[in-house]
């Protein structure tokens, strides 16, 4: 038996429209969402990811941060 995608649960988004315009607020929901990485994890859980690729995937992701620590500490 195949099991469908996960459900995406978490605190709400909620961006308001003021006098400043829409297109402000998209730019601000935008960031919000980049921030917390959001349109990522949607775009990661797309298609099924065997075990063994999330591993790996991990793993480049950790290399990837540990490399961006040890350039921020040498500046």
């Amino acid at each position: 038996m195949e099991k469908g995608p996960e459900p995406f649960v978490g605190k709400p988004l909620e961006v308001r429209v003021d006098e400043r315009g829409l297109d402000r607020a998209l730019r601000r929901l935008r960031r919000i969402t980049a921030s917390e990485g959001i349109l990522r994890e949607m775009k990661r859980r797309r298609h099924y990811e065997k075990p063994s690729q999330a591993s790996k995937r991990k793993l480049r992701e950790a290399a990837r941060r540990r490399k961006r620590r040890m350039k921020r500490s040498e500046d």
